[in-house]
């Protein structure tokens, strides 16, 4: 009897140890999430692979299976889309001012732009000039573009991210070459006037000029030219005019869904994962400009060199909303003379 109670007496204080229980709980397997990134329409190709690198670099490092879902479309519709309901544990949109009007919803807290390096943006484009075959137009600068012989496809900036970089493009290309303000609504209207029309994103816009063969000229995205050349969809070398405008695409989890939803934690590697080099990688052979110095380096010549201005040079999102896209503003002032 003695014997037995010696021996049972191990047994009793294993099972009732409290750190053997924590170890037992800590080897299950972490109950797998979800993340939805809610992003522009030309991301898609780049966060196809991003998704699967991430991923598997989580499932590594914490044992947890992730599974990611993008829903793409223009920013602009992208964002009203994220206030009206649409559930996005992340936003990757095509400016500062989409990410800000989620926050004025109060699903995004302030202060997101500081949360991650670079003000929260991983990657840079700018705005690429398609021409046809030739260049029968012979478009070589701006101006070229009002002319009332030359088409021009462009997005429409109501629901488009890249088309509000467009015009950005547009009235720099005269205001900060030393022409007035006049000089540049002048110019902008007469290039919308030549434009039959607006398609409702920077995907869509692509597709009108290269497959529909709509257009004698395509503005859009740099990244847009990249990969319609690796696809051979596009053969003809696009074009960089001077002074262009360095496009800035921010990045942040959207507070009030991944705080409902549990996802706080994976959604804000996910993020931070943009920066790391495979991402970086990723971004850059899909026509996306890096902002990390891994990614800069990696990119070298890959990219045309330009002189670039900035969003900051207008005043920041806050004033060039309200100047050319708000309602009656600018934007809305030409389309009505040229509509």
């Amino acid at each position: 009897m003695v014997l037995a109670a010696l021996v049972a007496l191990p047994l009793a204080i294993a099972s009732a140890s409290p750190d053997r229980s924590s170890w037992a709980q800590a080897r299950q397997p972490a109950r797998s999430q979800s993340l939805t990134v809610v992003s522009y329409a030309v991301t898609k190709t780049a966060y196809d692979q991003i998704f699967k690198l991430f991923a598997a670099d989580w499932k590594k490092k914490t044992g947890q299976t992730v599974t990611l879902r993008g829903s793409y479309g223009g920013s602009g519709s992208q964002t009203r889309a994220v206030i009206d309901g649409l559930e996005a544990d992340v936003v990757s949109l095509a400016m500062a001012a989409d990410i800000n009007k989620i926050q004025q919803a109060g699903l995004i807290q302030p202060g997101w732009e500081q949360e991650n390096p670079y003000n929260s943006t991983p990657i840079h484009s700018t705005v690429a000039v398609f021409v046809r075959p030739g260049n029968p137009k012979k478009i070589s600068s701006w101006k070229d573009l009002d002319n009332k012989d030359v088409e021009v496809v462009l997005a429409n900036p109501k629901t488009s991210g890249g088309a509000r970089w467009n015009f950005l493009a547009l009235w720099g290309a005269i205001t900060r070459s030393g022409g007035s303000e006049a000089q540049a609504r002048s110019f902008i209207t007469g290039v919308y006037r030549n434009t039959d029309v607006l398609p409702k994103d920077a995907r869509e816009a692509t597709d009108a000029f290269v497959k529909r063969r709509q257009g004698d000229v395509l503005l859009n995205w740099e990244s847009e030219a990249i990969l319609a050349r690796r696809k051979g969809e596009w053969t003809t070398p696009y074009k960089l005019f001077s002074p262009n405008v360095l496009t800035e695409q921010p990045v942040t989890v959207v507070d009030k869904v991944v705080d409902r939803r549990g996802t706080r934690k994976v959604a804000e590697a996910f993020v931070r994962f943009l920066y790391s080099p495979a991402a970086q990688k990723v971004f850059a052979d899909n026509g996306f400009r890096p902002t990390t110095p891994e990614g800069k380096a990696y990119a070298r010549g890959k990219f045309q060199s330009v002189s670039f201005f900035r969003v900051g040079d207008f005043g920041g999102w806050s004033g060039v909303d309200r100047k050319f896209f708000g309602k009656g503003g600018i934007w809305d002032q030409i389309f009505a003379r040229t509509r």
